[in-house]
């Protein structure tokens, strides 16, 4: 398993086109949307600064892309045959699963201190026990979105897993709140509480002051790892069960 791990890891940080659009388009997105407005201390009445608010919100979403993207790697392995190779080898499927998963928390992780750098330039700043608490929440809330990833890759074709991932990260960031806060107790507010997003953009408002999260929020993670999780391993089992 750890073979694979470092082979899988070495794979994605020497992929210079991957690496830099992965970690830049969230970058651009906010200094182009934070930047002008970085004098905002109160934007749209929250209370809250520009750069912060969008800090968090793109934090959300470039964590979301970043664990979702294992989903395109694994298509394009599936057309080239590789996963036909694994086959041959000693690798169980839980290995690959987990190889898969740490990858995308590394990507994660670097997203994730990408932006808190480019907060801190301008201007954020935070009580150093909310910026553990709230990234320890992002990063639970980012457990499901792996698995969910590695399905997708099994179940959808190379030349169209690019807009499938990037359809369920746009979708998944809307029913979230990453753009705009979910409030009050309609349709939508309920749906989205459903959704492992919703909590990952809670969890970033730890750093605003928010309360953690509710017992609810955990249940909600673990119902969605659970079965995210059983959907991937079948997944990579029935293509790698193939003739």
């Amino acid at each position: 398993m750890f073979p694979y791990m470092r082979y899988e890891l070495l794979r994605v940080l020497r992929n210079r086109r991957f690496f830099l659009l992965s970690l830049g388009f969230p970058l651009v997105l906010y200094f182009l949307i934070a930047g002008p407005n970085h004098n905002v201390s109160n934007l749209s009445g929250t209370g809250l600064s520009a750069p912060l608010y969008y800090m968090l919100g793109l934090t959300s979403f470039g964590t979301m892309g970043a664990m979702l993207s294992c989903g395109g790697r694994i298509a394009a392995e599936r057309d080239a045959g590789w996963n036909r190779q694994l086959r041959i080898t000693p690798l169980s499927p839980r290995a690959y699963i987990a190889a898969k998963v740490l990858t995308a928390y590394v990507m994660a992780c670097m997203s994730i201190a990408a932006l808190y750098l480019a907060g801190a330039s301008l201007g954020v700043s935070i009580a150093a026990g909310r910026w553990l608490e709230m990234t320890g929440l992002i990063l639970v809330a980012l457990i499901p979105l792996a698995p969910l990833g590695i399905a997708l890759g099994h179940h959808i074709k190379a030349d169209s897993v690019g807009p499938a991932i990037g359809g369920s990260i746009s979708l998944l960031a809307f029913l979230g709140g990453t753009w705009f806060p979910i409030t009050g107790h309609g349709f939508l507010h309920g749906v989205a509480q459903e959704l492992p997003s919703y909590w990952l953009v809670q969890a970033s408002h730890v750093g605003l002051g928010a309360r953690a999260w509710p017992a609810h929020a955990w249940l909600v993670i673990a119902g969605w790892t659970a079965a995210l999780s059983v959907v991937a391993l079948r997944s990579y089992r029935r293509d790698t069960g193939r003739a």
